[in-house]
């Protein structure tokens, strides 16, 4: 959609008009054609059908933590490695962003396609901010990104397919909410943790074991960085924590305080205790 202005120099009609609080609703309507789920492969009007040679992104997990006296909110946290076939297409590729102020997602699936849908959702809940005046509730964030994933479904029927996990901070229950969806837009609300990706069978496994009522912030992190070492143990779609370059996992809670990126020196010294506990372990077996 072009947003140029006519030669009177006014920007077209489009933009003038009243209409939806949802930009993605807007660019439905006026320019469907830039929606992820609406791209064509160039010069042949068909679905591009490349999905073997689009990196993919694995392994997210999530999980909350706090009590009934304060401390609430949510870890979401992904490996660094994007896979394309056999080969590693990446070993820095981020897949945890701050949805908005209170809210976080993470990317498992087609990753180019991936990080499109989220920065148009993080676009979306701005430009709701700006119209209403207000923030929108963590169930109406839930609802939008699962519209924008039903979108998808052209492309995922083309294997090209977008499973995120979203997490945030619930300002009227004031407790941190965790929701999986499935590629046709369906939204499910997790309890206490959950996973997305090749490797989250194994993530899955490493949280039942690992998670607890009453985790402070810093034990979550604890808990999200070794889930997502048992994954990367077993699949190799999956990083371990790159100490030779320093790449550590993307790590972010969100509390009342809003979203925060964990720094990698905290996560180098998370990253260290866990190996020296997992090397003194095969040492005394």
């Amino acid at each position: 959609m072009s947003t140029n202005p006519d030669a009177s120099g006014r920007l077209p009609d489009a933009f003038l008009r009243p209409g939806s609080s949802s930009f993605v609703e807007f660019l439905d309507a006026h320019a469907p054609e830039l929606l992820p789920g609406r791209r064509l492969a160039a010069g042949t009007g068909a679905v591009t059908t490349t999905a073997d040679l689009a990196p993919h992104a694995t392994t997210i997990v999530a999980l909350t933590f706090g009590t009934s006296q304060g401390g609430r909110g949510v870890v979401l946290a992904g490996d660094r490695r994007a896979t394309m076939g056999s080969m590693i297409a990446s070993r820095e590729i981020e897949k945890v962003f701050a949805a908005d102020e209170y809210s976080a997602v993470g990317i498992a699936g087609s990753a180019g396609i991936a990080v499109e849908i989220v920065r148009l959702f993080q676009l979306e809940l701005e430009h709701y901010e700006k119209i209403e005046g207000s923030l929108l509730s963590l169930d109406g964030k839930a609802n939008r990104l699962a519209t924008m994933i039903r979108g998808n479904l052209p492309m995922a029927l083309q294997g090209l397919a977008v499973v995120p996990l979203f997490g945030g901070y619930d300002l009227d229950q004031q407790i941190g909410r965790i929701f999986s969806f499935d590629v046709t837009g369906g939204r499910y609300e997790e309890r206490d943790h959950h996973s997305v990706g090749s490797g989250s069978v194994f993530a899955r496994g490493a949280l039942k074991k690992l998670w607890r009522a009453g985790l402070d912030a810093d034990g979550a992190v604890s808990v999200a960085v070794e889930a997502l070492y048992d994954a990367a143990d077993d699949d190799s779609a999956t990083a371990g924590p790159d100490t030779v370059r320093r790449i550590w996992p993307v790590v972010g809670t969100v509390t009342a305080d809003g979203y925060r990126r964990v720094d990698d020196d905290s996560l180098a010294a998370v990253v260290g205790r866990i190996v020296a506990e997992r090397s003194e372990g095969n040492l005394h077996a």
